[in-house]
């Protein structure tokens, strides 16, 4: 770019980039130069009497803005007067020449050069009609948009009448406009001159509409501030006739707010806050905004339930009778509601206790909640706490903020209208934090029996008391409580439903659930035992009834469907025709191997949507002794891998291994599902006994199940959520199961027809494993 073009019409030029400032061809305009790079292509052009270009900023918040923040149009300007400012700015008066073309930008000596193609355009002495109609309709647009808009006097626009030349004429009446940058670049980059004139009438159009709508505006809020005054004037007027004719004066505001704080019967220091607030109204003019703050804020603390209860019921027969018409099983929660309810009945004093329900989704636990407030005639509330990162949503805000409002506690308890409800504190679990606070830390005050009688919100700003409430929380895992927060609370865990209980739910309560929802009488539906059956082993394996509720409700609608559109009396499903109704079976453990192989061990994993089966594979192949493990595990996983090939090594004649094969051989441990994370201290056992399988060329036991960890030394330590395992072992139909010895203590906690299906074997040493788990 250092050289001149030969053309004519390109030309190299200094180049200003424009923000929030339109400049045309035909027109003078003044504008502000700040910016280092905008003054020294100013000064160049003025030393060397060039012209200067005018390029318009994609963004006008960019401050240093690169070639990409350019448009590829601008127009070529002489400057007219340059005049110095405090600050060391600049004010440029420049006179538009012509429209050009953008070919190519590039820096120079600190300032941006352009390379441009100019768009000559001469004087149009014989306009089209199509050119002068439009002219015309542009001058109506004028009119119209002076009577509009106040900047703009008739006198100002009173020589565009004069102008025949369409394209000076559009140029003309645009820089009368203040047009967003996208238009303005519109504008400069059309070249037919038609276009132009219908492309500026369209943009008067939408700015005469914009005019109107803010006329009328201004005139509503006019007519609400004259009103306002008329009313505050009329208030007025009235008193002072009352005094003049010596009338006494209704109750006033203030009295009444007053009477009712009183009828509270708060403590000492409530009483006193609540009444030093709303004296402040006496003192307050009658415009002043901080009146409907504390007319609001009395108002909010006046609708809560301060002295309101519920009256309890502490009928145990009663209360277990609702427990087992709503939900079957669950006997652990059922027995802890029936506790509380008895010692209740005994002292009427006990706090609320804060129960945790903790298992899979699906098992219930929200819905045993509500349960409990029918078995207890208490009213029921819930919030969801999934997501929540606002510490303000636990304690509200202040109320000197604008918008503020109580805290979710506050308005539930509110909402319920008794200080004793049943509060379900949904996915507990999942609360997160940023930047406004920690909820999980503000639900501490709230759970902790022994501080929540005097609980104060951000808000209501006086203690309040939540001891009375039964605050019953639920998640699907304990690891992301915080353990100050899990402290506080009563854990009770649902593992989850042996296919027993999932038939009975099904045919008790899910079944005529879904009948009764979608509009069929009982005798218009049915579904055989076996299809139920069917549905609980061949379509859904999990913990909980959620999909076999949803597979329930899929053959309930098509039967709708059949009823209504070929007029049936009624639909049963049975082993024929089920999978017309809800579709083929699904592969559900397509990954369990179905014989005895080398290296393939069927593990045993606690998940936060119950227990599962966990296939471990090893393999074994000609290398230098690397170990490769695969399938996203976390580190305690790799480091039970790492235990177990160390325990190995080191009683390796005894496992009747030959050879080194830490020395000759590579080992690759694979954990199918990679994407899915893997990890805890439970896959010891299984991993050492896919290890020895692949090195000694044994089968293991596909029907058998393991779960365990190990010591160097070959000892099989103790591992948690036992029952979820051997419920998911049962699911899957597998035969044996083997526990540490240790958890012999939690073999209580499993069902007893479980039990009678699987043959569940105690083991203290990894030889005691490999004895039962190989195949000799």
């Amino acid at each position: 770019m250092d050289k001149e073009k030969n053309n004519s019409l390109e030309k190299i030029i200094p180049v200003i980039p424009l923000r929030g400032v339109s400049v045309y061809p035909h027109t003078i305009m003044h504008f502000d130069v700040g910016r280092e790079k905008s003054i020294n292509a100013l000064n160049t052009s003025l030393l060397k009497d060039e012209k200067i270009l005018l390029v318009p900023q994609i963004e006008a918040i960019e401050e240093n803005p690169k070639f990409e923040d350019l448009y590829d149009y601008g127009v070529v300007s002489q400057i007219k007067q340059t005049l110095k400012l405090p600050g060391g700015n600049t004010r440029v008066l420049v006179e538009g020449e012509s429209r050009c073309k953008v070919l190519e930008l590039a820096n120079r000596d600190n300032y941006i050069v352009a390379r441009v193609e100019i768009i000559e355009e001469e004087e149009i002495k014989n306009p089209t009609e199509e050119m002068e109609v439009l002219r015309r309709l542009l001058l109506k647009d004028v009119n119209e948009y002076v009577r509009n808009n106040p900047l703009i006097t008739q006198e100002m626009v009173l020589p565009l009448m004069e102008i025949n030349d369409p394209i000076l004429l559009t140029d003309t009446i645009s820089s009368y406009l203040d047009l967003k940058t996208e238009d303005y670049y519109t504008l400069l980059k059309e070249v037919d001159i038609v276009k132009r004139l219908k492309t500026l009438h369209e943009i008067f159009l939408k700015e005469i509409e914009y005019l109107r709508i803010e006329e009328e505006i201004n005139k509503k809020v006019n007519v609400q501030i004259n009103k306002s005054q008329r009313e505050y004037f009329l208030k007025e007027q009235l008193t002072a006739i009352r005094e003049e004719l010596g009338e006494e004066e209704d109750e006033s505001l203030v009295d009444n707010y007053i009477k009712k704080i009183k009828k509270l019967k708060l403590d000492k220091d409530s009483q006193k806050h609540l009444l030093k607030e709303a004296n402040r109204l006496k003192t307050m003019s009658m415009g002043s905004p901080e009146i409907n703050v504390i007319q609001s804020y009395l108002d909010e603390v006046l609708s809560l339930p301060w002295k309101k209860t519920s009256k309890e019921s502490y009928d145990i027969k009663k209360a277990r009778e609702v427990l087992d018409e709503d939900h079957y099983g669950l006997n652990d929660v059922k027995e802890r509601i029936l506790e509380y309810i008895a010692v209740r009945k005994l002292t009427e004093g006990l706090k609320g206790p804060i129960l945790c329900f903790v298992g899979p989704p699906g098992v219930g636990k929200t819905s045993i909640v509500k349960s409990i407030a029918n078995a207890t005639n208490r009213e029921f509330v819930s919030m969801r706490l999934g997501g929540v990162r606002d510490e303000a949503e636990i304690r509200g805000h202040r109320k000197t903020y604008i918008g503020a409002m109580p805290g979710k506690i506050i308005k539930l308890l509110e909402k319920a209208d008794t200080k004793n409800p049943v509060f379900l504190l949904d996915e507990i679990d999942k609360l997160s934090s940023d930047f406004r606070g920690d909820p999980a830390s503000a639900l501490l005050e709230v759970l902790d029996p022994a501080q929540n009688d005097s609980f104060i919100d951000n808000y209501i700003e006086i203690p309040f008391d939540l001891s009375k409430v039964m605050f019953i929380t639920t998640a699907n895992s304990l690891n992301t409580i915080p353990p100050a927060l899990l402290d506080r609370m009563e854990v009770i865990r649902i593992a989850g439903y042996t296919e027993f209980e999932k038939f009975n739910i099904a045919k008790k309560y899910l079944v005529p659930k879904q009948v009764e929802e979608h509009g069929l009488k009982e005798e218009q539906f049915s579904i055989s035992d076996a299809s139920i059956r069917k549905i609980i082993l061949n379509y859904t394996r999990e913990s909980g009834v959620r999909n076999l509720e949803r597979l329930i409700s899929k053959a309930v609608r098509r039967a709708v469907v059949e009823i209504v559109e070929n007029e049936k009396d009624t639909i049963k499903i049975d082993g024929r025709n089920l999978e017309k109704y809800i579709g083929h079976e699904k592969i559900i453990d397509d990954d369990i191997p179905q014989q005895d192989m080398v290296g393939v061990v069927n593990g045993l994993a606690w998940t936060s949507v119950g227990g599962e089966i966990l296939t471990i594979e090893a393999n074994v192949m000609k290398g230098s002794g690397k170990l490769k493990l695969t399938g996203m595990l976390g580190d305690v996983m790799k480091e039970s891998a790492q235990a177990a090939v160390s325990y190995i090594r080191s009683n390796q004649e005894a496992l009747g291994i030959e050879g080194e094969f830490y020395k000759d051989k590579d080992i690759h441990l694979h954990f199918p599902e990679g994407a899915v994370p893997k990890d805890g201290p439970s896959a010891g056992i299984s991993i050492t006994t896919a290890l020895v399988s692949a090195l000694s060329g044994k089968k293991v036991d596909h029907e058998l199940a393991m779960t365990g960890e190990i010591t160097l030394r070959g000892r099989v330590l103790p591992i948690g959520g036992v029952k979820e395992k051997v419920l998911a072992a049962n699911r899957y139909s597998m035969k044996k199961v083997l526990l540490p010895l240790a958890n012999k203590k939690d073999l209580d906690e499993i069902p007893e027809n479980v039990k009678k299906n699987i043959e569940i074997k105690f083991v203290e040493t990894i030889d005691e494993v490999l004895e039962l788990a190989l195949i000799k």
